[in-house]
């Protein structure tokens, strides 16, 4: 089983799609239960079945966005 931090912080979730391959769902992470794991990222709010999961990390805030140079 996998842990994860508490709801509020950021997050990378590798799972398994219906066809065998793997992906990335990061973004923070909205709630978990011992079914489902809830994260808002880029792609919007994604719902993961924990038994899909391959592994999940708290990762760092994103990097400042830099100013453009005119």
């Amino acid at each position: 089983m996998v842990t994860l931090p508490e709801p509020g912080h950021r997050v990378v979730v590798r799972y398994l799609l219906p066809s065998g391959q793997a992906t990335d769902a990061l973004g923070e992470l909205l709630e978990a239960d011992a079914e489902t794991v809830v994260v808002d990222g880029k792609r919007g709010v994604e719902r993961i079945a924990r038994a899909d999961i391959i592994a999940a990390k708290e990762v760092p805030p994103p990097p400042a966005p830099r100013p453009r140079i005119v």
